[in-house]
């Protein structure tokens, strides 16, 4: 084996993507890293490492998280290589950074409340906004 250690490698992509969807489950049910924490038995610290992939979680503490976020344990897996499976396709960098802001809190908020826009008119205006702000940003 390399002499690489695991710091320099980072952590695993599965654990990253674990942990982003337990962030994302938790945030959609409103629930805190205290809360969560507290049902689960750990403190909000390993929550945190959990949620950003540096601890890899047990099958035992995944099974305790899915039942605290009303989740199956397959939840925590979906999306994760979906697109090796498919021969000749690849994700786009376009939807890469969809799905990445997706997993954000400011995504999951932002997908949560846009749609109780009832008028088009105005979810239209609001994309506007936010493309011309995106746009001076660049600037």
């Amino acid at each position: 084996m390399d002499e690489i250690t695991k710091t320099d490698r980072g952590p695993n992509p599965v654990d990253l993507h674990v942990g982003a969807r337990v962030r994302m489950r938790r945030k959609f049910l409103g629930m805190s890293q205290e809360g969560l924490a507290e049902v689960i038995d750990l403190t909000f610290q390993q929550v945190q490492k959990y949620e950003r992939g540096s601890n890899r979680i047990s099958a035992s503490k995944l099974y305790e998280i899915a039942r605290a976020l009303k989740a199956p344990v397959a939840y925590f897996f979906e999306g994760y290589g979906e697109t090796e499976a498919v021969e000749g396709f690849s994700e786009s960098e376009s939807e890469q950074f969809v799905h990445g802001f997706l997993m954000t809190t400011e995504g999951i908020e932002l997908a949560e409340a846009f749609p109780r826009i009832r008028s088009a008119k105005l979810r239209r205006k609001v994309l506007e906004l936010v493309r011309v702000l995106g746009e001076s940003e660049d600037a």
